[in-house]
């Protein structure tokens, strides 16, 4: 995941190539293969590179083809050929063995503004178009790569690191008020658009920014859609079509003889492996593909060391085991490692970031399975639906073909849906106790949570509840824990079921019987997975590994607790430590452990080599030594 950035001084003044060359060199922790300027007056561009394809390998940035529009970006485009050809096409030539970056200014340069509409993939981009005086700058359609952007009275910043963005002296270190209370309430920040900062802001996913003339635009380019179902006469054209789709989404994010894959011992990464390895073995070149997986051999009773065991045994790679039983929560809080750029509720990040490390010694490109238990996600609305639109053949088959398969009554959510509709309340945690009055006031808070809490109408007529959670902010939040700007690791972490084409169409699909325990997968790697795991049903993990280290504890709360000054404005310390020593519910001690992650976040750095004290000494010296 390469770094960009880029400066725009409205009020003319030209960039200093000083501050713009600091800035770059900040983000070699991300890009450190090279880092390079382009100025032009009042505008800057910046690069830090990191090599993840054979494309990028003679790639440079900032990327011009005609000396007028230049490009930054940090991006992997999925289905090049059909995009090349869209290209030629249009009369634009582009080699096959482009770089990703290349092929995205050719369509700039064919269809403007439009170009999103044929670009697929991860993408964060920034052009600026000279003889217009224009900057265009576009986040791919799930938020998988980051972008955000900061206007002052003089200036425009732009990038794809929050903390590289924030080392520019225009910038102001204040917090966004509104984003500590969603922390506090929901672990994160509720709204796409903005960060923890006063000053910078978030480019949703799927959404285009604008600048010319003074006026800033930021407008959606795209919407999950609603398709017609797809109905095949056979069960094998499912079939086909999914094995068709995976394996070019899965191809599309490979594109290196060296990858490695974050793999538990369920059906979705195992899924994941099995293609990467079928991919791969279809051409003659070595390759290299591992799988990182952390276990539980002792604190709670886990059983992915054995699942993942054989899957790797069946597909004769090698596994690499971190074992988790003996961290502690926020361990290590204080190291440049864990150091994130926003809070981040993860009292275990720990793991994480030694995973990562793990992964780093090993190469530059890791595949997840996320995203598995959202798009083959069963619904009764499936059935619901065929009976409102007057299909009840429909309804008999599908239903009638799965219990002469399987033997039993399919679990597509049938308890949930009559719950509700006997008017049982659903599990909802309880507001918290301990937040500052003036705080929790002047924000409104108990109105955002009962806001935030209640359940919005559902839209998709037959994959609701996949639906809503596809197009949540959930997902654009948690790929960036996977960005290097979290990570502080150079790896570039893919998702393959994330893939656009893939996603359109398992939603189109009929959810039973091919959401239901995933049969989907499970028939597709018939033959290629254990059979163990096949027949393995979905289950959460064996234990809370939070909450079994914490009741371990006499007390939850560490017995050497430096409160950041600021805490108080937001949150009353005293009811919070009574309220949460008394008991051990699961859930509710996580929310009231977010203020904790929250504090851990407020400490000044305690080491003199981090990215936040860099960046002081950086804001420092440019403000002394060069105008913006």
């Amino acid at each position: 995941m390469s770094g960009i950035v880029g400066i725009i001084n409205l009020d003319g003044a030209s960039v200093s190539s000083q501050l713009l060359r600091r800035m770059t060199e900040f983000m070699s922790f991300r890009g450190p293969d090279a880092q390079e300027i382009w100025i032009e007056g009042e505008t800057g561009l910046g690069h830090a590179m990191l090599r993840t394809t054979d494309e990028s390998f003679h790639e440079r940035q900032p990327r011009s083809l005609d000396g007028r529009v230049w490009i930054v970006a940090d991006a992997r485009i999925d289905g090049r050929a059909d995009l090349i050809r869209q290209l030629e096409g249009a009369g634009s030539h582009a080699p096959k063995n482009a770089a990703d970056t290349e092929l995205i200014l050719r369509s700039y340069h064919v269809w403007g503004d439009g170009c999103v509409d044929h670009l697929l993939g991860d993408f964060a981009f920034a052009i600026w178009d000279g003889q217009k005086k224009r900057l265009f700058c576009a986040r791919d359609h799930f938020g998988v790569k980051p972008f955000f952007y900061a206007r002052t009275s003089n200036c425009l910043v732009i990038g794809n690191s929050l903390d590289c963005i924030r080392m520019h002296p225009a910038i102001s270190d204040g917090l966004n008020e509104q984003a500590i209370g969603d922390f506090l309430l929901f672990g994160s920040n509720e709204e796409p658009d903005t960060t923890f900062f006063a000053d910078v802001r978030r480019l949703p996913a799927a959404h285009t920014l604008t600048w010319s003339e003074g006026d800033l635009k930021v407008r959606r380019y795209w919407t999950l859609p609603i398709h017609d179902e797809i109905r095949y006469k056979r069960d094998g054209d499912y079939i086909e079509r999914f094995v068709e789709l995976l394996d070019e989404a899965v191809e599309d994010r490979l594109r290196t003889d060296r990858v490695g894959i974050f793999m538990s011992g369920g059906m979705d990464s195992p899924t994941i492996a099995a293609t990467a390895h079928k991919v791969l073995s279809k051409n003659s070149t070595p390759f290299h593909l591992s799988a990182f997986t952390v276990v539980y051999d002792r604190l709670i009773p886990d059983q992915e060391r054995y699942y993942s065991g054989l899957v790797a045994e069946k597909l004769g790679i090698p596994i690499h085991y971190l074992v988790a039983d003996d961290y502690k929560p926020y361990e290590r809080w204080d190291q440049p490692e864990l150091r994130q750029p926003e809070p981040c509720h993860a009292p275990l990040a720990v793991i994480n970031a030694d995973q990562y490390r793990q992964a780093a010694a090993y190469g530059r490109v890791m595949l997840t399975g996320e995203g598995g238990d959202v798009v083959l996600r069963p619904s009764f609305s499936h059935l619901l639906n065929l009976l409102k639109d007057l299909k009840p053949g429909y309804v008999v088959t599908d239903l009638g073909r799965y219990i002469l398969k399987h033997r039993r009554l399919p679990r597509i959510g049938f308890r949930t849906r009559l719950k509700k509709w006997l008017g049982k309340p659903v599990w909802e945690p309880a507001y918290p106790s301990w937040l500052n009055p003036d705080f929790e006031s002047r924000l409104n808070l108990k109105e955002r949570w009962k806001r935030l809490y209640t359940e919005p109408p559902l839209i998709h007529p037959r994959r609701p509840e996949a639906y809503k959670l596809l197009t949540s902010l959930f997902w654009a939040n948690l790929f960036e824990e996977y960005d290097p700007d979290y990570t502080r690791f150079p790896i570039e972490t893919r998702h393959p079921l994330f893939d656009v084409r893939l996603v359109n169409y398992l939603l189109a699909l009929p959810s039973l019987p091919w959401g239901v325990d995933k049969e989907l997968m499970r028939v597709t790697m018939a033959g290629r997975l254990p059979e163990q795991t096949l027949r393995r049903r979905k289950a959460p993990l064996a234990g809370n590994p939070l909450l079994e280290l914490l009741r371990r504890q006499d007390n939850i709360w560490p017995e050497e607790l430096n409160l950041a000054p600021i805490l108080s404005s937001y949150i009353r310390w005293e009811s919070l430590s009574q309220t949460s020593n008394g008991g051990r519910d699961g859930d509710q001690l996580w929310i009231d452990l977010q203020p904790l992650s929250l504090n851990y976040w407020l400490q000044p750095p305690l080491s003199t080599h981090n990215n936040f004290t860099h960046k002081q000494e950086v804001k420092n010296g440019i403000t002394e030594s060069a105008p913006c």
